[in-house]
């Protein structure tokens, strides 16, 4: 791998620039309320902003990647994205202070590409083909197969020190398991297909569920026997995950298993289905997956207010997902305090056509409210942000305004 002058001297820069807010003071003490969130002790309210439409907040040109070489460009897009919310939105964000490498690993994946009707990739939406719409499909879904590629890492490796010895120290990112099966059997079959199936055919939903969840299972298990689980990125599902309990201290950092960190899981077309349909076709098959791991987070934008009690008997949950689709007061109120609130701010605020700093406001006071009714710890997501209007600084207001609340309510 031979990174030209130029791709260096970038790079290099960009570290420099990153590392000096990785290492500052406020970046320890943002950690630290992290780390004092998940340790069920929180200081004050967290607050992360992901997910965000990037074509519409450069201001400056900063965005711009000038790196050539294809790998190191995705770590010049991570170093100079971040650093951008750092000066402009930080809210409570976290650098870590190591540049993390992405490690060569092939995955032949579960067998099955998604197909959609049309064939405009452009399109923002898609009619998607059935592909388990009969009983012997399921057989079409495949266990993984992982494979380490060393000679690629030592090339990658050797070109990462060159480049950033002197400035940062390099560490190389763990795998990290989405196990919300239900998001991607949609796009599969389709999300009304997959109603139908659910009331007209259940049998043949948990025979996929079944084969699914095998197959996950045994991507699991070459995980584990790889040691490539995450546990350097201290992110999952836009949340940071720094504790005293994950990785336990007497863990292997060079042998990482899925019981050393954390997974994500959400249904979200179950949003439209009761709870009872909930329990049948999500709870068995996540609980066997949740058992092996050491966190988990649950939920996404679906509405969850009306199901805590069966979400509740899934294992190793920490954090469950309070979308804008929920009640707040009734999620708060019915949530076991053991759990994190994870709530999600509605990103719609952000993209009327006026930006309403009032009304974003009362909306996190509101929330705050309900959780501190309830004695729960909260965390703010603000994601799945679609559009700013072409006004960047809406975004960093919101950042703003946030951080003068939390603030306000440990006072």
């Amino acid at each position: 791998m031979n990174v030209s002058i130029k791709d260096r001297e970038v790079l290099r820069e960009l570290a420099t620039r990153y590392m000096s807010y990785a290492l500052s003071d406020k970046n320890t003490e943002k950690r630290e309320l992290w780390r004092a969130l998940n340790n069920m002790n929180m200081q004050k309210p967290m607050i992360t902003i992901d997910q965000m439409p990037w074509s519409e907040l450069d201001v400056d040109g900063f965005l711009v990647l000038k790196v050539e070489d294809p790998y190191f460009r995705k770590i010049e897009w991570k170093l100079r994205s971040e650093i951008y919310k750092w000066e402009h939105l930080p809210a409570d964000m976290v650098l870590n202070p190591y540049i993390i490498l992405p490690r060569p690993v092939s995955n032949t994946g579960f067998g099955i590409s998604t197909m959609a009707s049309d064939n405009d990739i452009h399109a923002q939406s898609h009619t998607f083909v059935d592909q388990l719409e009969e009983m012997e499909d399921i057989e079409k879904i495949k266990a993984p197969e992982l494979h380490l590629n060393p000679d690629k890492e030592a090339e990658i490796l050797a070109a990462a020190h060159e480049i950033f010895d002197g400035i940062a120290p390099l560490k190389w990112s763990g795998l990290m398991v989405h196990s919300g099966l239900w998001d991607q059997i949609s796009f599969w079959k389709g999300v009304e297909n997959c109603y139908f199936d659910l009331i007209d055919r259940p049998e043949l939903i948990h025979a996929i569920l079944d084969r699914y969840t095998n197959a996950h299972l045994a991507l699991i298990k070459q995980i584990n026997e790889l040691g490539v689980y995450d546990t350097v990125s201290n992110m999952c599902h836009c949340s940071y995950t720094f504790s005293d309990r994950l990785p336990a201290a007497d863990h292997d950092p060079n042998h990482t298993t899925t019981q050393d960190g954390w997974t994500y899981s959400m249904a979200q077309l179950f949003t439209s289905v009761s709870p009872e349909t909930n329990e049948e076709f999500e709870l068995p098959y996540m609980s066997k997956l949740f058992a092996c791991y050491g966190s988990v987070y649950y939920g996404c934008c679906e509405r969850l207010d009306d199901r805590l009690h069966i979400i509740d008997r899934m294992p190793n949950i920490r954090k469950i997902s309070c979308s804008p689709w929920s009640d707040r007061e009734h999620f708060s109120a019915t949530l076991p305090k053991k759990y994190i609130m994870s709530n999600k701010p509605s990103p719609s605020f952000l993209a009327s056509t006026t930006f309403d700093e009032d009304v974003v406001r009362k909306d996190i006071r509101r929330t705050i409210k309900a959780a501190k009714d309830h004695g729960l710890c909260l965390e703010l997501l603000l994601k799945d942000i679609s559009t700013v209007k072409n006004d960047p600084q809406r975004l960093w207001r919101w950042s703003e305004i946030a951080l003068e609340e939390t603030m306000n309510s440990v006072l």
